[in-house]
């Protein structure tokens, strides 16, 4: 992708142009990059048409053979790695050092997925008969790509639905397409044609996928508001959804921690990405007896260590805000802080001496619950710190809003802690730590934060058809 313009959509294993095409926005300069290739239906449906036929022998493959091709495509990755941190940083805006560790996440989790493998079941047997369950391929996939973590969520998606026999159809967002095209590039030289197909298009695409009647299941990351879109749509052909939505993780911080323990690793990962990843805390609550010392030094660590720019810029950990929509949405929730009269502990405001899109980070100091900085999931670099005094108190207020994607606890005693891991309405509770993730252990949300899992064997059983057998062994003795 050295070029001004993309050559085209991946599809049946060759690089298909399309009749117009659309330019993306480098974030930190707010001037267009590349042009991109925007679908029409007549484009979908021949990727389609071509999944289908693929799928019916890809289904059929042995799981030793998908593996070395998984691993073959995940050794292209890594040889490609200098080139997919640089679109994934230019069209992410995130520090090159986020973007290097997205692809090696990518890396790793098709690298892990690859050893994974769903057995069959003996779930009852005698002497006259046996029952077993088994699994098989869904058929066709339609992967939903989100802008913020595109090549690492869509990897994550892309190897569990390959491992598990189906063809896929990747639909990067319109924001951030060009890594994901490079990704089906390299999948094109491995993966029979048909397999592995990206197709780029506008706003328009997604419901066409989630419609179409040739497409059997929908993995989508996004935002609550468009998963329930995606959820209505595939109810017209009857179609599976796994949904992985978004989150307003609340970190609970006890009075027995060490701040230098704590507040370093809270700070930078509420902070990371610019605040636009679903899983990091986005709601820091901290027991009265040391909130205006976390207060303070979390103030202090930010302002020493958090510097704001470019993401080819150095020793940058807050890039900018991916794309123009969610910047005017960020910056309305600041106003929304200001106008609302909330304190602040570190009032960040957005840059206007650029083009870019850039937010500086902000702390706000023990606003109400019902703030919209408390309630809404402000996807930006604002964090609210709230006091509490009791733990059903605090449990309550974490398990009071519609999402529910994780939660931390924080706290020496680790009984307690898990007391309130059983207590909180999340898919994913972290002891002492925040958003760590495996290919190999489930990930998904409560409430309106998702509907099934990805990643692990849970994962990997999304993708798949239940069939139970019962084989009677004596009838013709």
């Amino acid at each position: 992708m050295g070029g001004s313009t993309y050559p085209g959509n991946v599809i049946n294993g060759q690089l298909v142009p399309t009749a117009a095409t659309r330019h993306t926005i480098d974030p930190a300069l707010g001037e267009p990059l590349f042009e991109v290739p925007l679908a029409e239906k007549g484009d979908l449906d021949s990727a389609v048409r071509y999944a289908r036929k693929a799928a019916s022998e890809w289904s059929k493959t042995t799981h030793e053979t998908r593996s070395e091709l998984l691993r073959a495509f995940a050794d292209a990755m890594e040889a490609e790695q200098d080139e997919l941190v640089r679109l994934l940083t230019m069209e992410t805006g995130k520090p090159t050092t986020q973007t290097q560790y997205e692809v090696q996440a990518a890396v790793q989790w098709l690298r892990g997925f690859s050893s994974m493998c769903l057995k069959d079941e003996v779930l009852d047997e005698d002497s006259e008969r046996t029952i077993y369950s088994t699994r098989t391929p869904v058929g066709v996939c339609g992967l939903l790509m989100p802008w913020n973590w595109p090549l690492s969520l869509g990897m994550g998606k892309a190897g569990q639905a390959l491992m598990t026999g189906n063809a896929i159809i990747v639909k990067p967002s319109p924001s951030a397409p060009c890594a994901l095209l490079k990704a089906g590039e390299l999948a094109m030289s491995i993966f029979p044609p048909g397999v592995f197909q990206v197709v780029s298009g506008d706003d328009d695409l997604g419901p066409w996928i989630c419609e179409h009647p040739g497409i059997d299941m929908i993995s989508i990351t996004g935002s609550s508001a468009n998963g329930k879109l995606v959820a209505a749509s595939c109810a017209k052909t009857l179609k599976r959804y796994v949904l992985e939505l978004g989150g307003n993780d609340a970190a609970i911080v006890c009075e027995d921690v060490q701040l230098d323990a704590c507040v370093p690793k809270l700070t930078t990962m509420a902070f990371m990405s610019s605040g636009q990843v679903c899983m990091i805390p986005k709601r820091i609550y901290v027991h009265e007896k040391i909130y205006d010392e976390f207060r303070d030094a979390m103030v202090e660590f930010t302002k020493r260590n958090l510097k704001v720019g470019g993401g080819f810029e150095p020793d940058i950990s807050i890039g900018p805000i991916q794309n123009h929509k969610q910047f005017m949405a960020v910056k309305d929730l600041y106003s929304d802080i200001d106008r609302s009269g909330l304190k602040t502990a570190l009032a960040g405001q957005p840059r206007e001496d650029t083009k870019g899109y850039f937010i500086e980070p902000s702390i706000i100091d023990n606003p109400p619950d019902n703030s919209r900085i408390v309630v809404e999931e402000p996807f930006g670099p604002t964090v609210p710190l709230l006091k509490w005094a009791r733990d059903d108190e605090v449990i309550e207020r974490a398990n009071a809003l519609r999402a529910g994607l994780g939660a931390s606890v924080w706290t020496k005693d680790l009984t307690r802690a898990n007391a309130f891991a059983r207590e909180l309405d999340v898919g994913s509770v972290w002891i002492n730590s925040h958003f760590d993730v495996l290919p190999t252990i489930p990930f998904g949300g409560h409430k309106e934060s998702g509907v099934g899992v990805e990643w692990g064997l849970e994962g990997f059983k999304q993708f798949t058809n239940h069939k139970t057998v019962w084989a009677w062994k004596n009838v013709f003795k």
